[in-house]
Order: C-alpha cells, then sequence, then structure tokens
C-alpha cells in the first residue's frame, strides 16, 4: 500500500511540473472489497486469493488534459 501511495505522489508531483492535474487520482486496493452474494455473510472465496497489492487509480480526465498527458510523454520519450 505504501508504494502505490508514494507512486501516485511521485506522479502527481511530475505531472504537476508538467502543467497537467488528473482530477481524480487515488489509490485503490483489491482486497476485502466483494462480499458473498448469497447471503452467507462469508468473504467471497476469490478475495481470500486477491494479491496483496494496491493499484494507482489515475480516473478519468478531459480530452484536452489527455492530449496535454500525450504530448509531456512524447517529448520525454523522444530524448
Amino acid at each position: 500500500m505504501r508504494e502505490a501511495v508514494e507512486a501516485r505522489d511521485a506522479l502527481a508531483r511530475a505531472l504537476t511540473r508538467a502543467g497537467i492535474q488528473l482530477p481524480a487520482m487515488d489509490v485503490r486496493t483489491p482486497w476485502r472489497d466483494v462480499v458473498a452474494g448469497d447471503g452467507s455473510g462469508e468473504d467471497d472465496p476469490d478475495c481470500a486469493r486477491a494479491a496483496r497489492y494496491a493499484l494507482v487509480h489515475l480516473g478519468v480526465c478531459s480530452s484536452s488534459v489527455a492530449l496535454a498527458l500525450a504530448a509531456v510523454i512524447a517529448r520525454g520519450a523522444d530524448r
């Protein structure tokens, strides 16, 4: 979890330096979010096997922000 938060923060700082802000960056975990749908009240068995990691969710952005992000990536890739 800590690594995902640090990655999100690093990405946000880099995007800010490039003049880009994604409106909804957060960290999400893929475990303990699912409950069995059979009314038993037990956790979904697939949930117990879920990888123990977190994901950086970038959310959605406008087309102008997507184009700006693409341009920054392209400039970096051309170096």
